[in-house]
Parts: structure tokens; C-alpha cells; sequence
């Protein structure tokens, strides 16, 4: 017969002993805290994203509207691949509305309707962001795991090229000299 004893490991979280036995590499405290910290952003960030996919308006609308729903993707995209290696790695990620909008280091999004050069500078504030948490995180993350790092860098890499692309949106070009 199987022990199911449980350990609580996160508030709300229970892992038994037949998952703590499975093999392989075992994560930190501190690795899956830094996972964990990513993970929030990133569905956050997809919320935001929804938030103003939803009430955007304006000049550029339809550029606007199509950028943010790339940008859902991959951070919902980015936020399953997380999840998924924090299991991996033997931890428990969590998602909860309460934890996600407890934790997050992104500020909140404004209600209503939302014109398009104020919606692209509030996304690419997100962007930036999001980015800042993986870099804040990165080099404990690879001292620990390589792995990890790795993904963390396909985050960066794509959301720095979001904030690009979507902050020229509102930018002039400099002036030649």
C-alpha cells in the first residue's frame, strides 16, 4: 500500500510522499521561490495584456489589439513552460488569483477604456517589468540549474523584443545630425 503522507510545502499546497520520491534533480527553496516569482509576473502579465486587449481604443486600434493578443500567448506560453519545470523539479508552482495578485511585481492595470498610446506605454511598462523579475532572478536561477536559466532567457529575449516593437509605436524618430 502507498504512503500518502503529506508534507505542506506552499500555503494551500500538499505534496505526498510518493511525488517526493520520484528521482532526478531537486530544486531549492530558493530556485522554485525565483521560479515561483517569474511565474506570477508572466500571468499577470497575460491578464494585464487581456485587461487591455479588451479596452483599448483609438488610433491604431487594430495593430494595437493584434500586438497584445502575441503577447497573451507567449506569457500564457511562458507561464506553462515555468510551471511545468518548477514540477519538473519536484516543486509546486502557484497560480491562484490570490497568490498571483499578491505577489505580482507588476502595477496594477487602469479600468475602463484605455486610448492606444496610453495603452502601449502601460504594456510596455509591463514588459519591462516582467523582464526585470527574470533578469533579478537569472543569476541565482543559473547558479543552480543552467536549465532554468535557459528558459529565462527566452523570456527575456521575447519580451525585450515586445517592449520594442510595441513602445516605437508612441516614438518620433531622433533627429539626424
Amino acid at each position: 500500500m502507498a504512503d500518502t503522507t503529506t508534507s505542506t510545502t506552499r500555503k494551500g499546497s500538499r505534496q505526498t510522499r510518493q511525488q517526493n520520491a520520484e528521482k532526478g534533480f531537486v530544486a531549492s527553496k530558493q530556485l522554485l521561490d525565483n521560479l515561483q516569482r517569474v511565474l506570477v509576473d508572466l500571468l499577470e502579465l497575460q491578464m494585464q495584456g487581456k485587461q487591455a486587449h479588451w479596452n483599448v481604443v483609438g488610433k491604431n486600434f487594430r495593430d494595437t489589439h493584434r500586438v497584445l493578443d502575441e503577447i497573451i500567448e507567449d506569457a500564457r506560453t511562458f507561464s506553462d513552460t515555468i510551471a511545468e519545470r518548477m514540477r519538473a523539479l519536484h516543486g509546486l508552482p502557484d497560480g491562484r488569483s490570490d497568490t498571483v495578485a499578491d505577489t505580482t511585481t507588476l502595477p496594477e492595470y487602469p479600468a475602463g477604456e484605455v486610448d492606444t498610446a496610453t495603452t502601449v506605454d502601460l504594456i510596455t511598462e509591463r514588459l519591462e517589468a516582467t523582464v526585470i523579475s527574470c533578469r533579478d532572478v537569472h543569476d541565482d536561477v543559473d547558479d543552480e540549474d543552467p536549465t532554468s536559466a535557459d528558459l529565462l532567457h527566452a523570456i527575456i529575449e521575447r519580451l525585450e523584443q515586445f517592449a520594442w516593437m510595441v513602445s516605437a509605436e508612441n516614438r518620433t524618430p531622433s533627429a539626424k545630425k
